[in-house]
């Protein structure tokens, strides 16, 4: 056994730290969530339909051009704290201010009727705060896999970060629809456009703090080469990774389920006319979610990533059809519907809990493959255009679902000044369709790519062998060439007349 495979790298204080500022990011990220975000622009800041659907289509449009660009960026960085944490050092500022900012607009422009300055305004904030995001998460993501070489280190990091940013999102997603229900009832009584600036700031604030703590206490410990590898390499590397683009379209496949997250905001807003009863029925599945952590490394002993990839896809689908027929005729219920989303919820959350350990896992094992066949390591890029293309998809989804809302129903009336629901006869049917069996059926699409998947098994445990070999080769002969440097710096006589010779004058 080598040194390396005997070290371990990560302690839990450095690991806590990741965990915590992944928590602050997903504070900062739950409200924007397509879901959300569709009901903010449309009933809080009272933008059209077809605006809000063409802005969600066009920011996925946008993620094409500027994702693979900046990971590109990322994989050029060279400096003394390496090419990732610099980034984390940096973006929290900004992407704190364009929180405030976005979720800012319908108080910053109150009085403002013109919907082409609301539109401009939507527009221009979300991309700004897209643009940061990217900057902020990529780093962030390509962390888990430069942090260590050691997959138990890379695993003891990414639980860390899954556990406690499920339950700080969870915390945000509370305050969020807390506040919007008092709201709505009266209870608080502040307008919409408050609540969500409140929340902008609350989230810039404590979210962002809590990711600072990336850049200031984690370490880069994977050896990086000291080229910078062009733009241009970068890309031919990736397409040459055919593990990741099949996880990568494995991605674009199963965020066709976006869906989901649009039809849950709207459910629980217009059909159950309750936000925070969401918060009841995902109670359950988040305890369970959490017991899920402590049985990860005998389920993975069992089952390897692949084999669980597809079990995720195939369980979330089953119990999407089970709960829809469950609740046909009674969605409508409180009483019905709440027990039966509990249980859909409980199936997801498991299934959801593996599989984010287990797919930025499998990003760094690709990483780690064509570390081996090219001496180059390309976290940016490689975690760009997989958060890129998934991203993509989910834009597409939810500039669908957000159009496809009026469609079946559901639209918005102006009376004093509020945005008032209007629905047709089936609307509430066609959204509980939506939101429960359809994203589920989508989401089993994901599966597909993982037949052709092969980075398990025994060829997995050979590529990180041979690494770890060429790792240490590597570092000491670094270590060989700078003490040489010093060497030769040493033996050079010091002048001690720093007088001009005459051969000098």
């Amino acid at each position: 056994m080598s040194a390396v495979e005997e070290k371990r790298y990560v302690g839990y204080k450095e690991a806590l730290a990741y965990g915590l500022a992944a928590g602050g990011k997903s504070f900062i990220t739950t409200p924007t969530q397509s879901g959300y975000l569709s009901l903010f622009f449309r009933k809080v800041f009272g933008v059209p339909y077809e605006a809000v659907s063409l802005m969600m289509l066009l920011s996925g449009v946008w993620d094409a051009v500027n994702d693979p660009l900046i990971g590109s960026v990322i994989d050029k960085t060279r400096t003394r704290f390496g090419k990732l944490r610099p980034w984390l050092l940096i973006t929290p500022l900004p992407f704190a201010v364009l929180t405030v900012t976005l979720f800012g607009g319908p108080s910053f422009l109150n009085g403002v009727d013109s919907k082409g300055v609301k539109i401009a305004y939507m527009f221009v904030s979300y991309i700004l705060w897209e643009l940061c995001y990217t900057f902020a998460d990529v780093p962030f993501s390509g962390m888990t896999t430069a942090v260590s070489p050691l997959p138990q280190d890379r695993t003891r990091v990414i639980s860390f970060s899954t556990f406690i940013s499920g339950i700080v999102a969870g915390a945000s997603q509370t305050l969020l629809l807390s506040l919007m229900d008092a709201s709505s009832t009266g209870v608080w009584n502040v307008s919409l456009r408050t609540v969500f600036l409140l929340i902008g700031v609350i989230s810039a604030a404590f979210g962002g703090g809590l990711f600072s703590l990336a850049g200031i206490f984690t370490k880069e410990r994977v050896v990086q080469s000291a080229r910078q590898p062009s733009v241009i390499e970068g890309f031919r590397v990736l397409v040459r990774n055919k593990p990741l683009l099949l996880i990568v379209l494995s991605n674009m496949l199963m965020s066709a389920g976006g869906l989901y997250n649009v039809f849950t905001t709207y459910y629980f807003a217009e059909v159950l006319k309750l936000n925070s009863l969401k918060l009841l029925i995902d109670i359950p599945g988040g305890a369970v979610g959490i017991g899920t952590y402590p049985f990860i490394p005998a389920i993975k002993r069992r089952f390897d990533n692949k084999q669980l990839m597809v079990i995720h896809f195939i369980s979330k689908a089953a119990v999407g059809v089970v709960c829809f027929f469950a609740g046909f005729r009674h969605y409508a219920s409180k009483a019905v519907a709440v027990p039966i989303l509990m249980l859909l919820n409980i199936v997801i959350s498991i299934a959801n809990t593996v599989k984010n350990i287990i797919s930025t896992e499998m990003i760094g094992d690709t990483i780690d493959y064509m570390e081996l066949k090219t001496g180059e390591r390309n976290e940016g890029v490689s975690f760009a255009v997989s958060s890129f293309f998934g991203k993509l998809t989910n834009s597409v989804s939810t500039s669908i679902a957000t159009a496809v809302l009026p469609k079946i129903g559901l639209v918005y009336h102006t009376v004093n000044g509020e945005q008032v629901a209007v629905k047709g006869q089936k609307t509430d049917f066609y959204i509980w369709m939506f939101y429960v069996l359809v994203p589920q059926l989508l989401n089993a699409l994901g599966v597909i790519p993982f037949f052709w998947y092969d980075l398990t098994g025994k060829r997995l445990e050979d590529i990180r062998s041979r690494l770890t070999e060429r790792r240490e080769k590597m570092l000491a002969q670094r270590n060989a060439e700078t003490n040489s440097e010093k060497k030769g710096f040493e033996e050079i006589p010091e002048r001690t007349d720093r007088s001009l010779s005459e051969e000098e004058k």
